[in-house]
């Protein structure tokens, strides 16, 4: 009966060791993003450079069709001060999700007349994320973010998927003398 006990203590600490790591993840990848809303919407350089990594990219197609590259340093370094606040702009996450040391964000820069959607690839260096790249793009306000991680009503979770058709054996199959092998 006592073996039992333990057992069971221990298996309720290391379920709920389990938990609070993946919760407090959660809030890992959270926190990065938010810094990174929080330091565009207060023109906040700190806030920025927490939340991206040092060798970060900003990437968007220019209006002549070319990509266009700017450097994090750039882009922190040009924050308007007291952020986009200031010009009556907000930010508003609208998804994230992650797995291993990867994470990906959605996030809106809302203005008066038009607004930016970020996607933000993040990756985990040490207990820390940062993102890495900024791909953007300028977009209408009724703009809305589409796909599988736009909303959660589009999506059928556990969906039974199609098996694949069965292949017929090839164990038996004589190759051909010209296939390369």
């Amino acid at each position: 009966m006592k073996i039992s006990k333990i057992i069971l203590f221990l298996f309720f600490i290391s379920v709920s060791i389990v938990s609070v790591k993946a919760q407090s993840e959660d809030e890992a990848v959270k926190m990065c993003v938010n810094n990174y809303l929080d330091g565009v919407s207060k023109g906040d350089g700190a806030k920025l450079n927490q939340a991206f990594h040092p060798t970060a990219m900003l990437r968007t197609v220019s209006a002549t069709g070319a990509i266009q590259d700017i450097p994090v340093a750039k882009f922190v370094a040009s924050m308007p001060a007291g952020g986009i606040s200031t010009k009556g702009g907000s930010t508003k996450m609208v998804s994230y999700s992650y797995v291993g040391v990867s994470a990906l964000a959605t996030v809106e820069l809302i203005f008066g007349d038009f607004k930016y959607i970020d996607l933000l690839s993040m990756l985990k260096f040490g207990n820390e994320w940062k993102i890495v790249s900024r791909v953007f793009s300028r977009a209408e306000l009724d703009a809305q973010v589409k796909g599988m991680g736009a909303s959660s009503s589009t999506v059928v979770a556990n969906a039974p998927m199609k098996a694949a058709p069965k292949k017929s054996s090839t164990a038996n199959v004589k190759p051909k003398s010209d296939d390369g092998w």
